[in-house]
């Protein structure tokens, strides 16, 4: 049986993995994962339901039960659509403490695999090469500057109408960072033969021309895999 091949992408917030991955899948004319959503929708389904963010037993309910539909550049919870209201920065920093949360994150795991199909699938987040798909053909760690990423964290924001603090952004991604990286379940880092690119001074055009270039170093997938 052949098994869709998976490219992984991961990094911290604001790497720039979400357009990457969104562009590179279109070059390759495969399947788009965007695990962060996810999270973010998790969050958003519990505090709408006015759940704790220590309520692991409820929090973990709300993400067996998602009920969620992605479409291109949108997604929808529960029939209504919530593309921007999961983009808020209270809505992250509410995933990235709830993520900490292992019965959470196996409750999306299957989730996150049901998107591998055929002709293949990349799949961006944090843990993606690391405990989703550890068998991923080629695996991609974003890193950027903090100062990088807080601006272009503010412009995607304003472009969207969201006001926002370039000062307030900065400790915001510190703080998610260090959460993130120390946080027991599935802490942020590079799988061991994952490809490392800093794009603090790359444009998003060179950051997805290089990971096309390594996809092609591969060569053909092996048939029957």
């Amino acid at each position: 049986m052949t098994i869709a091949e998976v490219v992984t992408i991961d990094g911290p917030t604001a790497s720039g993995k979400g357009t990457v991955a969104h562009k590179v899948a279109d070059a390759l004319g495969y399947h788009l994962l965007d695990s962060g959503s996810l999270y973010r929708l998790v969050a958003l389904a519990s505090e709408r339901a006015g759940v704790d963010i220590a309520d692991v037993e409820t929090l973990t309910d709300v993400a067996a039960k998602l009920d969620v539909k992605f479409g291109p550049d949108r997604v929808w919870l529960c029939g209504e659509e919530v593309s921007l209201a999961i983009r808020a920065e209270a809505i992250g920093n509410r995933a990235s403490a709830l993520a900490v949360h292992q019965p959470v994150r196996d409750a999306l795991t299957q989730l996150q695999r049901n998107f591998r199909k055929l002709p293949g699938l990349v799949a961006d987040g944090r843990d993606m090469g690391t405990v989703i798909f550890p068998d991923a053909r080629l695996k991609v760690f974003l890193t950027a500057s903090v100062e990088a990423r807080a601006r272009r964290r503010y412009k995607q924001l304003i472009d969207k109408g969201i006001s926002a603090s370039i000062e307030d952004l900065l400790r915001d991604l510190e703080a998610r960072d260090l959460r993130d990286r120390s946080r027991a379940a599935a802490p942020l880092r590079p799988a061991e033969d994952a490809r490392l690119l800093d794009t603090s001074d790359m444009t998003v055009e060179q950051a997805v021309a290089q990971v096309l270039a390594w996809h092609r170093e591969l060569g053909a997938m092996p048939g029957g895999r």
